[in-house]
């Protein structure tokens, strides 16, 4: 059995989630989200056709790596996630996990990369049984260089507190600076072969759309 497409299980934790969402604060969340949009940053990321930035991140145990060394075996699948304190990340990374196998019959290697601490990464891992390297973009540097850094607005950052959603706690700082999500496929060349990047944390790439695209190369 094939498994449930990713906005599927998006739409399912949405019914569930946001009927208990107050209306003032849904609102709020909303017109924050439209007004992160309207500044167009998605659009100044990089994206296909340039190079990848050169990268050595920690993964979870404190081991790092060039890009060279991923592209050595093939193209690499990079997303970039916010972290394990988000919900939308979760079902993301979860469903990528699924696929794994599929991304790996089609040539390529996949690494995710957030801002968290390589040690809530190694709770992650543990946690949904992840079996590829996730990476510790500590200070967002290299989502800095890829124009993908936003601030996590003032005004939601109570909201995120009463939901026990710990950003500082996850990133190791208090900037609350955040990467879009993103996920670009890298040729051997190191060259952008595909992106998908929106400011909209609701909406992912499917796992089906990225093994097409590999199919493609």
């Amino acid at each position: 059995m094939s498994p449930a497409a990713l906005s599927d299980e998006i739409t399912a934790f949405q019914e569930k989630f946001i009927p208990t969402i107050p209306e003032q604060t849904l609102k709020l969340l909303m017109d924050e989200l439209q007004g992160l949009i309207e500044k167009g940053m998605a659009e100044q990321a990089i994206n296909v056709g340039d190079s990848f930035p050169d990268f050595d991140l920690p993964n979870a145990d404190n081991q790092a790596s060039p890009l060279s060394a991923f592209l050595d075996d093939g193209p690499l699948v990079i997303s970039f996630y916010r972290g394990a304190w988000c919900p939308y990340c979760n079902l993301e990374i979860n469903a990528l996990q699924q696929r794994l196998d599929d991304i790996r019959a089609a040539g390529a290697q996949l690494i995710a990369i957030s801002p968290q601490t390589p040690d809530k990464s190694t709770d992650q891992i543990s946690a949904s049984k992840l079996t590829f390297d996730v990476l510790s973009d500590v200070g967002n540097k290299l989502a800095r260089q890829c124009g993908l850094v936003f601030t996590l607005p003032e005004s939601l950052r109570p909201i995120y507190a009463a939901w026990e959603l710990d950003i500082p706690g996850h990133n190791g700082d208090d900037s609350f600076e955040l990467p879009m999500p993103a996920t670009f496929i890298v040729g051997t060349d190191g060259k952008i072969n595909y992106a998908f990047i929106d400011m909209d944390y609701t909406k992912r790439l499917e796992p089906a759309v990225i093994i097409e695209q590999l199919k493609q190369l």
